[in-house]
């Protein structure tokens, strides 16, 4: 598929979460798609050098060697959501942050529930790690990958290499 000249690629993987796919655009990855999530039909299935990478760097974090992502990121959204998705990225690895901070942060204290559909709809999972957002009280609330995956990856950056990572890839 092309988006203003420029094709679309997409490659899918076998990880310790699942089978992941990974869409990438003019050099900028654009999705990570958990399994189960409908992938883009018209795109051409190919691992690029940058895809290559890209799983290479996921796979290094899922193991707790890589804190950050190297890769260009070009997620579409909406300018609140980016600014969200923004502040989530500024998030330190291991840390957690609140709907609410998120929200006062991207410029609207009352928009928590905005910050909730923002990372809902976050194209990139895990890159932009909206896992690291929880409910004021410290609640897990909902994860496109599932509340599982994300407190497996909470609990992979909590203490490196965790056995949760590797016992909830058998219920996903």
């Amino acid at each position: 598929m092309e988006k203003g000249g420029v094709e679309i690629n997409v490659a899918i993987r076998e990880m310790v979460i699942g089978r992941i796919a990974i869409a990438e655009l003019g050099g900028s990855i654009t999705n990570l798609f958990f399994p189960g999530e409908p992938l883009p039909v018209a795109a051409a299935y190919r691992e690029t050098l940058f895809l290559q990478e890209a799983f290479s760097q996921l796979e290094s974090y899922l193991s707790g060697e890589r804190r950050a992502f190297a890769l260009r990121f070009a997620p579409a959204g909406t300018l609140f959501m980016q600014r969200v998705w923004h502040h989530v990225t500024l998030i330190p690895y291991g840390d957690t942050a609140s709907y609410q901070e998120i929200a006062t942060l991207a410029g609207n204290p009352r928009a928590v529930r905005a910050v909730g559909m923002a990372n809902h709809r976050n194209p990139l999972p895990i890159f932009i790690p909206c896992h690291r957002v929880l409910g004021k009280d410290g609640s897990l609330t909902g994860y496109r990958g599932g509340v599982a995956l994300k407190l497996a990856l909470l609990a992979l950056e909590e203490g490196g290499v965790s056995e949760g990572i590797l016992s909830v890839s058998a219920t996903l």
